[in-house]
């Protein structure tokens, strides 16, 4: 697809940008053609399809097309919808964000911690409260990784520890105390009606009674997850989709650092 975009630019396909009115791409620049997916609680009627379409036109876009619709157990509908959007952004009014600093690779980290901690940096870590989903604490700590990037494990001056799934906030502080840990790592990835603020916000309450929230680098991830979100909850860093374990590795090893300057 990327491939197939660069090409068209070259042959002058799309035209003229206006950043002052940038719009979807679907079949030409511009013109605005989207897809979006969504169920109501609503039995698969003829009711239920207007109901769509009227709701598809509230969120902006206009010669709507629902080109499917499937009942989901009997009261509910799920719909995918084509459309245009009626809606643009300026982009020539959005600030550029810069980039974080590069990360660093398995073998840069260790020399990173032999030169400047000069002892193994503990890390524990697990998916907390009721969720079950262990996907993401294992692309970050497990020895296999993730997309060809070797998790903690494989690092020689790192000291892990994976608690799994479902692990209560009480029994991840209590390990935390327990191994003297640096840093604490912990993915969500179950985060209906806001479960995992609740969570979140629960085991930072739990560090502070027990002291100890300062004395850690405290991290959190998952798909929902964003650096803003963590910094509201008072984390150290969020980290979304896509992360591999240098890209955590590299942001807790230099806090560490860092904290020891400010010590």
């Amino acid at each position: 697809m990327g491939k197939h975009i660069r090409k068209m630019k070259e042959i002058g396909f799309f035209g003229k940008f206006d950043l002052k009115r940038i719009k979807p791409y679907g079949d030409s620049i511009n013109d605005g053609k989207i897809q979006i997916s969504f169920t109501l609680p609503l039995p698969n009627t003829n009711r239920a399809t207007i109901a769509a379409k009227r709701l598809s036109k509230k969120m902006g876009l206009k010669d709507i097309d629902i080109v499917f619709q499937k009942s989901l157990e009997s009261d509910f509908t799920f719909f995918i919808v084509y459309g245009v959007l009626v809606h643009s952004v300026d982009v020539s009014k959005v600030a550029m964000v810069s980039h974080q600093s590069k990360s660093m690779n398995m073998e840069e980290i260790d020399e990173f911690i032999r030169e400047h901690l000069r002892r193994k940096v503990i890390v524990l870590g697990a998916t907390t409260g009721t969720d079950s989903h262990t996907v993401g604490i294992d692309a970050i700590m497990s020895m296999k990784g993730y997309h060809g990037h070797h998790g903690l494990e494989r690092y020689e001056m790192i000291e892990t520890y994976n608690l799994g799934s479902q692990v209560l906030n009480e029994e991840f502080v209590r390990k935390a105390i327990n191994l003297n840990a640096d840093v604490l790592l912990v993915s969500q990835t179950v985060t209906q009606k806001g479960v995992h603020v609740k969570n979140l916000s629960n085991l930072v309450e739990l560090l502070e009674a027990e002291g100890i929230r300062d004395k850690v680098v405290l991290i959190c991830g998952g798909a929902r997850i964003s650096k803003e979100l963590a910094k509201e909850l008072g984390y150290d860093a969020g980290f979304g989709s896509n992360t591999v374990a240098e890209d955590v590795a590299t942001f807790f090893v230099k806090e560490l650092v860092q904290r020891e300057k400010m010590d």
